[in-house]
């Protein structure tokens, strides 16, 4: 039963919607190279069992997130920090798990915003872990050159149980971080790579799971070859750096999604089913509150940097028809069979 809902959910975060501008019509073929190297099953059913086999009350799981960077998106994007908040609210009702946000200090304030909004407030760690208090951030140091020493530093310190990469970009073979369209993200950005990071989680035997949209999100490296194939700029970059935009940094677990909030979504779901707890998927009414406190605190939308109701150039509404959708498909497949009065 958890592949039959499994590939509903998947069906369903899968769904195109993007502005034909944009990179688009390649979502299938990414998501069925992603099916196929897995083994054949439902990507979300292979994420909620890996989180249910790693984690316990108390753990710790790590959610990185925060993609967008100056000029335009200062403080990030509208895509991550939502769906890195919903699995956090349903990692710590429905695992009992310690959430800590991953990212650079430019992303935490929408990080936070939409963490809040979810009614995860996030606090100190030893509040987060002792007292149950909510979730807690750390953020990366400015300079990428210090990325993995702190990156073993919090491994110490925290001894995550699960790590979550919810729209992280990640570098090609040659260490260059690119735009979707193939635009080389330099260091004049403020961009920190966090690869580091999630080299810590493979060196310790830490599950990861990695969501993203177009194959330059952490996450994708385990379908490198075929992102360098099937997206327009996945070998070959538009700045004239070497490679493409097709990163070579892998998780246990990819799930392509329409967006990266829509893959955390349906982990989400994933979970709930799995747990029989459907209140663990978040509401449409609560979803638009996380996007809009996202927006509101600088995670703005990526199309026109702008703080429309918007992600990844789709509507905030369709996004929470989405929730809805989630929810109920859940709801009913945990409801006692029932032919109603007329059978």
């Amino acid at each position: 039963m958890p592949d039959y809902i499994g590939e509903h959910i998947d069906r369903l975060v899968t769904t195109e919607l993007k502005n034909r501008g944009m990179p688009h019509g390649f979502l299938i073929e990414l998501y069925e190279c992603a099916r196929r190297e897995a083994g054949g099953r439902p990507l979300t059913t292979l994420a909620a069992e890996g989180l249910v086999r790693s984690v316990g009350k108390g753990d710790t799981v790590f959610l990185m997130t925060g993609a967008g960077y100056p000029p335009h998106m200062p403080k990030g994007e509208s895509d991550g920090p939502p769906g890195a908040a919903a699995l956090a609210r349903a990692l710590y009702w429905g695992l009992g798990a310690v959430p800590v946000y991953v990212c650079e200090a430019t992303h935490a304030d929408p990080i936070i915003a939409s963490s809040e909004a979810a009614h995860i407030m996030v606090k100190d760690f030893a509040d987060a872990r002792d007292l149950r208090l909510g979730a807690a951030i750390a953020t990366a140091p400015s300079s990428s050159a210090e990325v993995a020493e702190w990156a073993r530093a919090i491994y110490d310190e925290y001894r995550p149980k699960a790590l979550i990469s919810i729209e992280r970009l990640g570098p090609n073979e040659h260490g260059f971080i690119n735009s979707a369209t193939g635009w080389t993200i330099g260091e004049e950005t403020g961009i920190v790579d966090l690869t580091p990071v999630v080299t810590e989680a493979e060196e310790r035997g830490v599950f990861s799971i990695g969501t993203g949209d177009h194959g330059n999100e952490i996450g994708f490296g385990r379908i490198h070859d075929d992102v360098k194939r099937i997206m327009p700029q996945g070998a070959k970059s538009q700045s004239g750096t070497p490679g493409g935009m097709a990163t070579v940094c892998k998780a246990d677990v990819l799930i392509p999604a329409m967006s990266s909030n829509w893959g955390a979504y349906g982990v989400e779901a994933a979970l709930a089913y799995m747990l029989k707890n459907p209140d663990l998927v978040h509401s449409p009414e609560m979803d638009r509150a996380i996007v809009t406190k996202c927006l509101e605190a600088g995670g703005l939308e990526a199309m026109y940097c702008s703080t429309k109701f918007v992600v990844d150039g789709c509507e905030g509404e369709s996004s929470m028809a989405i929730v809805q959708l989630l929810g109920d498909m859940v709801r009913l497949n945990l409801r006692d069979p029932d032919v109603g009065v007329a059978h």
